[in-house]
């Protein structure tokens, strides 16, 4: 099947990891050491994975991978297993259709797809997805037409009880029916949709699951709830320890391809503040260590350890939310916009870690990207006497150092997780900032392993702060956070022209239409002031250098089967 670029954009899956991120606060100046400032962010295209081919790895090994919270939801298709630290491990575990390289370009996964073909027929977008049929599920049964269309039935949009992750595209199919045989799937479109190879796609967090146990909203969003019961990859579950917060895969050996270098892969929940001396100490082989600058220095001081980075569609965010009393009104919630610094915040987020420090002016583009342009009509400027006016014309009048309106205090509460000295720091941040306009903020810390299950999920915060992790598929990545009813869209609060938008990017042809769509819509997430984009996030991983295969990967994902130690 050829080569397909696919245009890239911002993102479907949050990344706890993100949270936990450590930076030098503003006024230290990070010393003579500090990585000097680079004149823009490594380009998207490139990766740092110590690529190795697999005849130069030892045959063995179990490799230590720290992760930042051990999920409740182990289905990252269910709204509330949509985290990296579940895609991290699902990924060694479930199906997906699709190879990405570090430019986005995708090539079809054999081991479970032999061929996908998309075409036109009777008007209609058509693709044909054949099977391979060696592929099985663990519990023995084949891989089949009828996974497909369950997947479809569950993300389909028709029945809200599925609590899906996102539906797009799959909203945009009219059936799925067997072709040639079992081992083939014929899905025709009732409108086209040009990133269809997003579908069941391991780069776009989108694996497929088994009929078995999507086939009801019980069953979807319930199955894999605390639990792994049905895989079909490389790896299998051997355990999930709650006490050692650990999930422990091994190399299955009913796998029908390439036999996994590793022997096993150990997931090791912990805070991330914890993660840089993990590391240094020999506990983890691997750690996502994002924009913390003291743990930067940390790898590098580390022998047998290494920075891996690279570029990527990946940014740093507040986020209100839109249904919290204080922040139903946009002119609000515009407000606050231009009454934060965001280049303080990046400049502090970002010290010491050669990274540009500049804020970012789209909610899907970072600035490297092509298309890339500031659609804020100004709310991305920090302009805090212009923010006074807005709340003052809102109906927020100052009362001694507060807003009030019908008695009520314009007090926020900005929720951020145990042990993540980047969110702390931002938060001090931010409530002088918003301090200087007359609205009070109060820092409330959650336990880590439950900010997201029961702070973010539960819609429980007035601001927020966490990472958005991207994919090769603007469109199909996004929509689920800025639709108004998507199910990841945790700010509650969208637009019809934002979702008329959104719906023109999945359907736009070519790239440029894409590119002038997902601006549309971006100019029009900037109306509903749900999300500040802060920086683009840098991709900064520890890895010990005897580890190939695995890194910083830029668009391309990871091979499982294929990470493994030097000889």
């Amino acid at each position: 099947m050829k080569h397909t670029r696919i245009p890239v954009a911002l993102v479907a899956t949050i990344a706890a990891a993100s949270l936990s991120l450590t930076a030098c606060s503003s006024s230290k100046s990070g010393g003579g050491d500090a990585a000097p400032a680079k004149s823009e962010a490594p380009k998207m295209t490139q990766r740092a994975i110590n690529e190795k081919d697999r005849a130069d790895l030892k045959q063995g090994g179990t490799l230590n991978w720290a992760i930042d919270q051990l999920s409740s939801q182990w289905s990252p298709l269910e709204a509330d297993g949509n985290e990296v630290s579940t895609t991290d491990v699902m990924k060694a575990l479930m199906p997906t259709f699709w190879r990405s390289d570090a430019g986005g370009v995708q090539t079809v996964n054999k081991d479970y797809l032999l061929d996908a073909k998309a075409e036109t027929k009777d008007g209609k977008q058509v693709v044909t997805w054949t099977l391979n049929p060696k592929a099985k599920w663990s519990d023995g049964a084949p891989i089949t037409w009828k996974d497909i269309e369950a997947n479809w039935k569950a993300q389909n949009g028709t029945n809200a009880d599925f609590k899906a992750t996102s539906t797009t595209g799959f909203d945009q199919v009219e059936s799925v029916v067997k072709g040639a045989d079992d081992y083939q799937a014929i899905m025709t479109f009732k409108a086209p949709f040009s990133e269809w190879q997003a579908l069941f796609n391991n780069a776009a967090n989108a694996p497929l699951f088994p009929a078995s146990l999507v086939a009801t909203p019980e069953l979807f969003n319930t199955a894999y709830a605390d639990k792994i019961p049905v895989t079909a990859g490389p790896f299998k579950l051997d355990k999930i320890d709650q006490t050692a917060k650990t999930v422990t895969v091994v190399a299955d050996p009913n796998w029908w391809g390439q036999k996994p270098m590793l022997d096993k892969i150990v997931y090791k929940a912990m805070d991330t503040n914890t993660m840089p001396q993990a590391f240094q100490n020999g506990e983890i082989d691997f750690y996502n260590n994002g924009p913390d600058a003291s743990g930067f220095k940390q790898i590098q001081a580390t022998p047998d350890g290494e920075v891996r980075e690279a570029g990527g569609p990946n940014f740093r965010h507040f986020m209100l939310n839109g249904k919290s009393p204080m922040l139903t009104d946009p002119k609000v919630r515009q407000a606050i916009f231009k009454a934060i610094d965001r280049e303080t915040i990046a400049k502090s987020d970002l010290n010491g870690l050669g990274w540009p420090a500049a804020a970012m002016n789209n909610h899907f583009l970072v600035p490297n990207q092509n298309g890339y342009k500031d659609n804020s009509d100004g709310l991305s400027k920090f302009e805090p006497e212009a923010a006074k006016k807005m709340l003052d014309e809102a109906g927020w009048k100052l009362d001694g150092d507060v807003r009030k309106k019908d008695g009520k205090e314009l007090a926020l509460k900005f929720v951020i997780p145990a042990g993540v000295t980047v969110a702390t720091n931002e938060g001090s941040m931010l409530t002088q900032m918003l301090q200087q306009v007359g609205i009070k903020v109060t820092i409330f810390t959650a336990p880590s392993n439950e900010f997201f299950d029961k702070y973010i999920y539960k819609f429980d915060f007035d601001m927020t702060a966490f990472s958005l992790i991207g994919t090769p598929f603007p469109a199909s990545s996004s929509t689920g956070n800025f639709k108004s009813d998507g199910a990841s869209n945790y700010s509650q609060v969208g637009s019809p022209e934002l979702d008329k938008a959104m719906e023109d990017a999945g359907k736009a042809q070519t790239t440029d239409a894409a590119t002038v769509a997902i601006n549309k819509a971006d100019a029009e997430a900037w109306k509903v002031a749900a999300l500040v984009t802060l920086y683009q996030r840098p991709a900064i991983f520890g890895v010990k250098k005897t580890v190939a295969n695995l890194g910083a990967p830029g668009l391309s994902d990871y091979i499982y089967e294929n990470i493994g130690f030097t000889k």
